[in-house]
């Protein structure tokens, strides 16, 4: 089983690089660009057949590595 999991800061975290990323777009012109929120996708091929199993772990791994959680949320998607 394949899973998903998107990382973005959390809301009212400053997010230096999606400003950076909004400035460097604006210096290209494409105006119009208020605010950028970068974040990461990290895809994992599991072992793991049964879904719950699956998402428990990952959720495990989340929790335990692949998200700052005091900072940053996070959302799993698991793909058959």
């Amino acid at each position: 089983m394949k899973a998903r999991v998107h990382v973005m800061l959390k809301t009212g975290v400053l997010d230096p690089q999606g400003e950076a990323v909004r400035h460097a777009l604006g210096a290209l012109g494409f105006d119009g660009v208020e605010a950028v929120r970068q974040g990461k996708v990290i895809e994992l091929d599991l072992a793991e057949t049964d879904r719950a199993r699956a998402e428990d772990q990952v959720r495990a791994m989340c929790e335990k590595l692949l998200a700052n959680t005091v900072i940053e949320r996070y959302a799993i998607e698991l793909l058959d």
